[in-house]
């Protein structure tokens, strides 16, 4: 069983959402009904370059989709991993190939062999957590439905 507190250490956390421009997010879905296209929607509209990564699409989100990290022509801050367990080895292959500074599993995606491979190459690991809810939290932007209400209150309703 892997101890997954290695790989969610808050200050890591933090200063990866702090100091990343670009994230590529594999397995980054075109349905709007699937949390990958949310997280990638939130990530672009807070400012991140969003990269896509699916082979069985062209465009999402309006940006070019590549079928492999190893077809993205610039550097890659974030890899942001929205597939299953079993294909992560792979992908902690093609980001140390490509030189990302940090591979993101999400809620769920959990693979020892991956993390090891990714640390191994020198690459930042963190896993089994959801890089929008992060944002939400480190940059205060976290309401109950996921959106800024851009007001702090106790009160439910408000003041009017």
């Amino acid at each position: 069983m892997t101890d997954l507190r290695q790989y969610q250490n808050p200050s890591t956390i933090q200063s990866t959402i702090h100091t990343a421009k670009t994230i590529a997010v594999v397995g980054l879905s075109n349905n709007p009904m699937r949390a990958s296209y949310f997280v990638g929607y939130y990530l672009k509209r807070h400012g991140y370059r969003v990269v896509p990564v699916n082979p069985r699409e062209t465009e999402i989100l309006g940006e070019t989709c590549y079928p492999s990290l190893g077809d993205v022509p610039e550097h890659v801050d974030i890899v942001n991993v929205f597939r299953a367990p079993d294909a992560l080895p792979g992908i902690a292959r093609e980001a140390v190939a490509i030189g990302a500074d940090v591979l993101w599993c999400q809620f769920g995606v959990i693979n020892a062999d991956g993390a090891q491979i990714a640390a191994d190459g020198g690459i930042e690991v963190i896993m089994d957590r959801c890089l929008k809810v992060e944002h939400a939290r480190y940059v205060g932007r976290m309401h109950w439905l996921g959106f800024n209400t851009q007001r702090i209150t106790s009160v439910r309703g408000g003041l009017q």
